[in-house]
């Protein structure tokens, strides 16, 4: 299942990861504030020793944005399509993306998790306000990009796509659609990074588990569908934090505090096929793959004021 790359693709790949993270890092404290945690508590040696599951992003979804745009820059750094997803009631739809083959004796690279807001099911007057802003992009983006440059794509990933937002517009959309107030500011931000918590050491290794682990340490967890959500076949548990609030400046120079973006957590359980295997043995490729659209529906949540609310 897992497809191989060009050396060139994968210095790409890891020049975008990298800036991604340290953006990202930047903007979410409980990022290194968890890792610092699990080395004082012997569970890992050093941040490298994270397994990355999954990382996020939001786009919306009009003529030259969106899925079909924003995939362009991973696919060509060798990931491929695996899978769609949809979200009725919030109005979304989402693909994820399996990684190309890491180098010898490199850890596995991150799945991809992209989802996209269907623009055309919301209001009239959230689609006048959202249009107001993207149609200031006329044509994709990405095809203007260099694929090959790394430094282009990562410039890219965290430049403004359009103008500041009014608090007003924000306040708006947020009425109808947080993902909406969320991706009209935070725009192709990373909406998440996600820790692997079955490679970590027994008595961590589970959603539960790591979950008490956080909770001693005072993350606030998500609690939509309760703080552990599960997957059908029980294979795929997945928890979050609660996104930080962050001090957002609207057009104007208005400053209000809004979601920012917050750290995922992924169970992946042997599928019943390989459970002979001794843990020596297990791979990627031996665990439950893909996501959860019940799991993702309640995750999406983790920017929400409903859960936002418990951080204050």
């Amino acid at each position: 299942m897992t497809q191989t790359a060009t050396e060139q693709q994968l210095q790409v790949l890891d020049g975008v990861l990298a800036g991604l993270m340290r953006r990202y890092q930047e903007r979410v404290p409980d990022v290194e504030s968890i890792q610092a945690d699990m080395v004082s508590q012997g569970i890992i040696s050093q941040p490298s020793d994270i397994e990355n599951d999954h990382i996020a992003f939001r786009t919306m979804g009009v003529a030259q944005l969106g899925l079909k745009s924003f995939e362009k820059i991973f696919l060509a750094c060798g990931y491929e399509a695996r899978g769609d997803y949809h979200f009725a009631a919030k109005k979304l739809d989402a693909r994820w993306y399996s990684p190309p083959a890491p180098r010898e004796g490199q850890g596995p690279y991150p799945r991809i998790f992209v989802s996209e807001l269907r623009v055309q099911d919301l209001s009239e007057e959230a689609q006048r306000i959202i249009h107001s802003y993207t149609d200031e992009v006329k044509s994709d983006p990405v095809d203007d990009l260099d694929l090959t440059s790394a430094a282009q794509i990562d410039e890219f990933l965290h430049r403004p796509l359009w103008r500041l937002p009014t608090w007003a517009d924000y306040q708006r959309l947020q009425e109808e659609s947080e993902y909406a107030a969320w991706v009209i500011y935070n725009r192709y931000y990373l909406n998440h990074f996600t820790i692997s918590v079955h490679n970590l050491p027994q008595g961590y290794n589970t959603i539960e588990k790591f979950n008490q682990f956080l909770e001693s340490k005072g993350y606030t967890l998500n609690t939509s569908g309760g703080k552990a959500k599960k997957s059908p076949d029980g294979n795929l548990i997945q928890s979050s934090t609660v996104a930080e609030m962050i001090e957002a400046t609207f057009a104007g120079g208005e400053k209000h505090d809004i979601s920012g973006s917050y750290v995922e957590f992924a169970e992946r359980r042997v599928l019943p096929e390989f459970e002979h295997l001794s843990p020596n043995q297990v791979t990627r490729e031996h665990r439950r793959e893909g996501f959860e659209t019940g799991n993702a529906d309640k995750i999406f949540e983790s920017t929400y004021s409903t859960q936002t609310a418990q951080r204050h």
